[in-house]
């Protein structure tokens, strides 16, 4: 900055800015707010079916969401314009100051083009070098202090700019120091991992350790860091830290903290990869690209072996994920010869490239399956991309007309990865046969099919299910019930598959009707949001014998059909619900179909509990109850589950309950009925045996859906309901009687007795 930019700087046009900024934000807090409790309060409440539900209320979701975004950028661009502003007026006066104190030396500052000098004036007698010295470099510190504010202001303004290509970054600084602090250290942290590995000291490791920990959700810091590395140096750091002939000392210094830093730096790359940058769109590209060849001449490992493993946590762009895993699959298709050997194997003189000990990491698909597990929208379209076609060279084959002659069949990803890719044998670090892979593809259809993070429950911005998800949830069902083996021989994978069928209880119950998709009472009955998954009942019977066999798949299913059927007494015995949206039956029908579909949902999961009890995987009793009792910490999420009615629905307060919250709905006490029954201290003295499963379920199925419709019935003021327990004991009794007619229809498959 030259020195009479400074001094005689006019600061009024960046006063009005800041002012205009301060106007601006005060505007979009006000437009978040209205966005977040109007739009999308509105949106969650409206009555979208079809295609408007699986898009329109996403993209009000997101607009609003936009919103609060552009607050939160305008926010960081006001704090750095205003802290800019107020520092350079410091030096402003800091500069007239100095100047003020020369002239009471008689010292003279002159300006001569774009530099400044300092001299005596003509009558000073006792004017020194040094004083003249000491007032130049003053003046000259200050210049390169403004110029410094002035720089990094201008540097820090469009990193936050650049970020988004469209819409705003959610990026949020305090000032610009805390804005140009975190370029500064993702800097100075890059350059300090692109030291070879065996130059790397104990107290670098910690240095990189504990930056990438504090800063890895800054996008200004991680888009940086990212850039300064490099796709390829990104892989050659993580493949040399593990490389143990170059980087044995540091890891017999930090073997306990290898696990932290390749959580600590996914995390960075997760939040560097939504980043629209050029160096970043770059970086993603050549990432993909680099995937399917070795690193170097000198290296066994493959850049996907390396890049997996650094997606293990965090959300990572759904485009980036989709342009990666096509390229995976394709690399996965050579090396596997289209499907006929392992791909991956850990070769002699691979580094060990995962550090959690569940895995050696020389399977890539594990680690990407498991960034998929926290990215639900990149899933889809993943799972249902073609892998194999009927033209390509491969040894799948199927009955393709009936006629008993096989030939060649089409793969999706999905159907390769779920049922036939033959998986890498992998050791954990207690030497033990690894789960990982096939828990990390449960892990990742979880969040595709059901649009949320695995392990998470859907709220009310959760998305209703597009083509794309009810497609895949369509062959989940259709895979497990043409052979439930490829579930009961990994039953750790259950648990995803329950909360997949959890949140498609409405499909699942119009599939037991029988029903045509087009019959709209069915549809009335059973309304769907978005997309409808196509159901086969006899597929649905498979799969809820084979999921119920695992004590925690049953509890998914079995505690969120009895909120789900506690839901629909709610709704459908609401007298303010709209003639067009009404199911035109008498409410002693309702109440009877109803109870029918829930018993048989119930029924066919007690099946599959009474075959785990009695059979081959002799597994506890007392498990399927403790299952269901653990999840009550997700209370209100459960309430949620596969509610499908409408995003109109709103749950009813019932009558002489104090409790607040979830509880005090139909479906809360509902659920906190199921809960009470599955404590310990209510089953020691049941005195049932495991032969009376069927039994119990069914008294259980029965008193809880006339329980249900009694507090709908008070709720709503329902008159004529003295008859409702004996309309839900038919129901419940015809519904158990379905399941078992459905399941011994498939009597040949199963070996336990069906019950009558």
């Amino acid at each position: 900055m030259l020195f009479e930019d400074l001094h005689s700087a006019n600061f009024k046009p960046l006063d009005d800015t800041v002012s205009d900024w301060t106007t601006m934000l005060t505007k979009l807090q006000q437009l978040a707010a209205d966005a977040k409790d109007g739009l999308v309060g509105k949106a969650n409440k409206a009555n979208w079916a079809g295609y408007n539900a699986a898009v329109s209320r996403q993209f009000i979701v997101k607009t609003a969401g936009e919103f609060s975004d552009a607050h939160t950028q305008a926010t960081s661009i006001l704090n750095i314009l205003r802290d800019s502003r107020d520092e350079l007026k410091t030096q402003q006066r800091l500069l007239r100051e100095a100047i003020e104190r020369g002239r009471a030396k008689q010292l003279t500052v002159t300006i001569s083009g774009t530099s400044f000098a300092v001299d005596r004036n003509p009558d000073a007698k006792e004017v020194t070098q040094k004083d003249i010295d000491g007032l130049r470099d003053e003046l000259q510190g200050i210049l390169d202090k403004a110029t410094e504010i002035d720089n990094s202001a201008a540097t820090t303004l469009q990193a936050l700019v650049d970020l988004t290509d469209y819409g705003f970054s959610e990026a949020k600084y305090k000032d610009r120091d805390a804005a140009a602090a975190a370029l500064k250290e993702a800097e100075e942290l890059a350059k300090l991992a692109k030291k070879k590995p065996e130059d790397l000291t104990p107290s670098d490791f910690d240095r990189l350790n504990a930056g990438l920990q504090k800063r890895s959700g800054d996008p200004l810091f991680a888009e940086r860091f990212a850039e300064q590395m490099g796709p390829k140096g990104t892989l050659e750091f993580w493949a040399g830290l593990n490389d143990l002939s170059r980087s044995y000392n540091l890891y017999h210094n930090r073997p306990e903290q290898y696990d932290d830093l390749q959580k600590n730096l996914s995390l960075t790359l997760a939040t560097a990869s939504h980043a629209d940058t050029p160096e970043m769109s770059k970086w993603k590209y050549d990432m993909a690209d680099l995937g399917g060849q070795p690193l170097n001449k000198h290296s066994s490992a493959y850049g996907f072996q390396v890049m997996s493993n650094l997606m293990r946590w965090g959300d990572f762009d759904d485009g980036f994920l989709q342009d990666y895993g096509a390229k995976l699959m394709q690399t996965e298709k050579t090396l596997s010869e289209n499907g006929r050997q392992p791909a991956w194997q850990n070769t002699l003189g691979l580094p060990q490239l995962n550090r959690t000990g569940t895995d050696t990491g020389s399977d890539p698909l594990v680690g990407f399956l498991k960034a998929l597990s926290n990215s639900p929208g990149a899933g889809p379209d993943f799972f249902n991309q073609r892998f194999l076609s009927k033209d390509d060279d491969h040894e799948f084959t199927h009955d393709t007309d009936g006629d008993g002659n096989k030939g060649r069949k089409e793969l999706s990803n999905f159907q390769y990865l779920f049922e036939e890719r033959h998986w890498p044998p992998e050791m954990d670090s207690k030497g033990e046969d690894s789960i990982e892979g096939r828990n990390n593809l449960a892990l990742a259809l979880e969040a595709a099919a059901t649009g949320h993070r695995a392990g998470e429950m859907p709220t009310a911005d959760t998305p209703a299910h597009n083509a794309a998800q009810a497609r895949l949830v369509e062959d989940i069902f259709a895979s497990v019930s043409e052979v439930p083996e490829r579930v009961t021989k990994y039953g750790y994978m259950s648990d995803s598959l329950g909360q997949i069928a959890a949140e498609y209880l409405p499909d699942i119950n119009r599939a037991t009707t029988d029903a045509d998709d087009k019959n709209e009472s069915i549809g009335k009955l059973f309304p769907i949001t978005g997309a409808v998954a196509d159901l086969d009942h006899s597929a649905v019977t498979r799969f809820l014998v084979t999921v119920g066999q695992n004590p925690e798949g049953y509890a998914a299913i079995e505690v969120g059909q009895k909120a789900y059927m506690a839901n629909l007494m709610d709704y459908h015995l609401n007298p303010d619900l709209p003639a067009d949206q009404r199911y035109e039956q008498s409410t002693e029908n309702t109440i009877r179909e109803i109870s029918r579909r829930s018993a048989e949902v119930g029924g066919t999961l007690a099946i599959g509990r009474q075959e785990a009890v009695l059979g081959e995987a002799k597994e506890a009793d007392s498990d399927f109850e403790l299952a269901v009792n653990q999840r009550k910490s997700a209370l209100s999420g459960i309430i949620s589950t596969g509610i499908g009615i409408g995003t109109a629905f709103v749950a009813s307060p019932v009558v002489g309950v104090a409790v607040g919250g979830a509880a005090s709905t139909v479906s809360g006490v509902i659920l906190e009925q199921v809960f009470k029954d599955s404590e310990p201290e209510n089953l020691k003295n049941s005195g049932a045996a495991v032969g009376d499963l069927w039994e119990d379920s069914k008294e259980r199925n029965n008193r809880l859906s006339a329980e249900a419709a009694r507090l709908a019935a008070a709720a709503h003021k329902t008159p004529d309901m003295a008859s409702a327990g004996e309309w839900t004991r038919y129901g419940t009794a015809d519904g158990f009687n379905d399941a078992s007619t459905s399941v011994r229809r498939m009597a040949d498959d199963l070996e336990t007795e069906i019950p009558t």
